[in-house]
Formats: C-alpha cells, sequence, structure tokens
C-alpha cells in the first residue's frame, strides 16, 4: 500500500489531545514540592514523593501499549485508552490540591496526597502514552521528525498554560497565601481549568482523528495478517529481541530524565533560597518563588517550542541530540551562579533545547527501528527509560544532595553533569532498524 503523506493539519489533530494531558502533567510537574512542602515535607523528604510518578508510569504505560495493540473498537485502538485515562485524571485534579482541606493531621493529609498522586499520575500515563502511539501507527518514517515535533511543540505549548496559571491567578487578585497546611487558592484553581481544558482537548482529538481499521493497518505496515492471528509474544521475549536503538538511546535518556527529575524537585527550594531569601514554606516569600517556578517552567516550554522547530533542519538526528543536551547543561549549570529571578529566565530558556529534544528525538530514533508489529508494546516499554531514572533519582536524591552540601540549588550542577553524560552517550545510539 503507498503511504499517503499526512497534511500538516492531519498531524497537528493526531497530537492536540496532548496539549490538555500536557497541562494536567505541567501542573502536577511544576507543583508536587510545593504542595507537599506546604503540607509538611521535610526538604531532603521531598525526592521521595517523586518516585510514585515514574513507578506508576513503569507499571501501566506497557500495559496500555500491549492491550490497545490487540485492541479493535468503534473509537479506535489507542483512543479508547486515553479517553478513559482522561476522565479519571480530571476527577482526581480536583481533589489532589486539597489535601489539606480535610482536617487530617499532617500525616494523614500526606497520605492523601499521595494517594491523589498516584491515581493522577497513573490516569496522565494512560492519557499520554497513546498520543506516542498514534503518531507510530499513522505517520509514514519521512514524516516522523516532524509529527513527533508537532507533538513536541503541542506538549510544551500546554506546559505553558499550566506553568502560568498560578502566577495569572494571584495577579487577578486570587488569594497565593494559604493557612499552615493548606495550599493556596491559586494552585487550587489552576487545577481545576486546567481539568477541564484537558478533558475539552481529548473530546476534540476524539472527534477529529479516525483510526486505520486493522486490515488497513496491516497493509500500511507491511504486516501479513496471517501473523497477527498468532499468539502474541510476551513482553519479556518483544524485550529480549528489541532492537539495539531501544538500549542506546534508553541510555541517553537514564541520564536526562534523571537531571530532570532534580529540576522539578529543587526549583522551588532552590530559588526560594537564592532569590527570596526565604526556607520558609509558610512565608509569602516561599509562595511567590512557587508562582515564580511556573514562569522558569513557561520560559523553559517556550525555548523548547522554538528549539523545536530548529531540530528538523539539522541533516543528522544524532547531532541535533548532542547540540541540544549540551545547550541545556548550560542552562542547568548557569542556575547555580545566577540568583537573580529575572536573570534566570536565560538559564531556563536553553533547559528548553534539552527538553525539547528528549520529547522528539527518542521517539524518532526508536520508532524508525521498528515494524508496525508491536510498535505499542515497544513504546509502552520504551517508558521504562522514562520512568526506571527517576525512581533512580528520586530515591538517591536525599543523599545527592547531602554529598553536594545540602544547598538545592547545588542539585542544578548535578543536573547539568548529568546532561552531559547524556551528550557523550550519544555517540553510542544506534539509528538504524
Amino acid at each position: 500500500m503507498l503511504k499517503t503523506k499526512l497534511t500538516f493539519w492531519q498531524m497537528w489533530n493526531i497530537s492536540f489531545g496532548f496539549f490538555g494531558v500536557q497541562i494536567a502533567y505541567s501542573l502536577q510537574s511544576a507543583n508536587i514540592s510545593r504542595i507537599f512542602a506546604t503540607l509538611g515535607a521535610d526538604p531532603h523528604d521531598l525526592s521521595f514523593f517523586w518516585i510514585l510518578p515514574p513507578l506508576m508510569g513503569l507499571i501501566v504505560q506497557p500495559l496500555v501499549g500491549k492491550y490497545s495493540d490487540r485492541t479493535w473498537t468503534r473509537l479506535g485502538r489507542r483512543i479508547p485508552y486515553l479517553f478513559l485515562g482522561s476522565i479519571i485524571a480530571v476527577l482526581v485534579m480536583c481533589m489532589l490540591p486539597n489535601a489539606g482541606n480535610f482536617g487530617l493531621a499532617v500525616s494523614g493529609a500526606m497520605i492523601f496526597g499521595l494517594i491523589s498522586l498516584m491515581f493522577l499520575d497513573t490516569s496522565i500515563n494512560v492519557a499520554m502514552q497513546p498520543f506516542k502511539m498514534l503518531v507510530g501507527d499513522m505517520v509514514g518514517e519521512e514524516q516522523k521528525t516532524q509529527a513527533y515535533s508537532i507533538q513536541s511543540f503541542l506538549c510544551n505549548a500546554g506546559s505553558l498554560v499550566g506553568y502560568l496559571f498560578p502566577i495569572l491567578f494571584a495577579a487577578i487578585g486570587i488569594a497565593n497565601v494559604a493557612p499552615e497546611g493548606q495550599v493556596p487558592d491559586t494552585v487550587k484553581y489552576a487545577f481545576y481549568i486546567g481539568a477541564a481544558i484537558l478533558i475539552l482537548c481529548v473530546l476534540f482529538t476524539t472527534f477529529k482523528v479516525k483510526e486505520m481499521p486493522p486490515k488497513e493497518y496491516a497493509e500500511f505496515h507491511g504486516i501479513d495478517p496471517d501473523k497477527k492471528e498468532e499468539k502474541a509474544p510476551s513482553m519479556l521475549k518483544l524485550l529480549v529481541n528489541a532492537p539495539k536503538a531501544f538500549w542506546t538511546v534508553g541510555l541517553v535518556q537514564f541520564f536526562c530524565w534523571a537531571a530532570f527529575l532534580y529540576m522539578w524537585t529543587y526549583t522551588n527550594g532552590a530559588i526560594a533560597e537564592t532569590c527570596w531569601g526565604t526556607t520558609d514554606v509558610a512565608s509569602e516569600g516561599y509562595q511567590q518563588a512557587g508562582n515564580w517556578v511556573g514562569v522558569l517552567f513557561a520560559v523553559q516550554a517556550v525555548g523548547s517550542m522554538l528549539w523545536a522547530l530548529v531540530i528538523p533542519k539539522f541533516k543528522n538526528v544524532k547531532t541535533a541530540y548532542v547540540v541540544s543536551l549540551l545547550i541545556g547543561a548550560v542552562g542547568f549549570a548557569s542556575v547555580f551562579f545566577v540568583h537573580d529571578q529575572y536573570a534566570l529566565l536565560a538559564s531556563f530558556a536553553l533547559v528548553g533545547a534539552a527538553w525539547a529534544a528528549m520529547l522528539a528525538l527518542p521517539f524518532t530514533i526508536l520508532t524508525n527501528s521498528l515494524s508496525g508489529e508491536h510498535i505499542g508494546t515497544y513504546l509502552g516499554l520504551f517508558n521504562g527509560t522514562i520512568c526506571l531514572p527517576q525512581i533512580a533519582a528520586a530515591a538517591c536524591g536525599g543523599l545527592v544532595l547531602k554529598m553536594v552540601g545540602g544547598a538545592q540549588v547545588s542539585m542544578f550542577l548535578v543536573a547539568g553533569v548529568l546532561l552531559v553524560l547524556g551528550a557523550v552517550a550519544v555517540r553510542f545510539v544506534k539509528a538504524n532498524r
């Protein structure tokens, strides 16, 4: 079957729901440390709260990939999963920021917050992974870099909106300070509005995108239809037979995602101390720093969107990968030396280059090394290269923080070193099928 090229807007529609999903994800990544610190968590324990999100992704995303490979409904193969995940995410987003409002003790509020976080991240993972699979399913090899760059652009646009919500709500007069142990209304309203946008965006993709029926899918990917009737191999067998790109890109992923885990965990505490001169989580300065984290992450998203437009212009994917990670490393390291809140905007714009590459290039390299068979399962398994480094980094976060002197800003030097190691690891990547 001739692989007809998709138009720009067809590729846009495939990924548009990612915009809403990423708003939810950005609200989580920018505010989890702030929420748990407000509830009473010790800075040296903050990284442990970040183990749960990647752990749930490690469990859920391979299962979504495996079972969606075998699914076919009137809505399609992947869309039922993203729709179900979005519905659950919307419900949990209305609960998580209220963990301190039920009259529970500190320990009880944290347990409630952890359970809510577990369900939120599980549902976001269920909703997020199908978008990567839809590109692998419906886009030919020659267009995948562009398709994943569009997805990266929408991802960062969603991040931009989610990151800015708290400071925008504070600017229009919504309370940014709350009683001790409670989350400010700026954060609560951000989660409520983010939930509404999420479901609307997913509905857009649901109605605009028509997935290929099984026969057309088999023809598009050159799969023998009779072979699909055989018993599907186990995930372990698929993992053993994974292409070299799976493992070599996975090594790069390890360093990159560990670096960003430390950024998400320690930015609030780092800039509260270096720019606002406070470590008191109940103070107005700490909450102002929390809002500024959203601005910095938004600048990172803008930098990432702009760099996503540059990446396809590189003739060599690996060169684009290395350059992007090294620019991000400079951005991370500079945070240690820059103690002015506005100067930090430049640092996080540079970090955006690495983020753009991480969102687009690993999936371009991997899906081009796969046949259409079992692509969902492989993408689900590949999520382990995102989750495992975050789990490892989170488990070691408190120890690493002590080793670098206890100042949270020092973790940005660690993150910079990790991105340099990731850039070095790119040389081992095998990019062909």
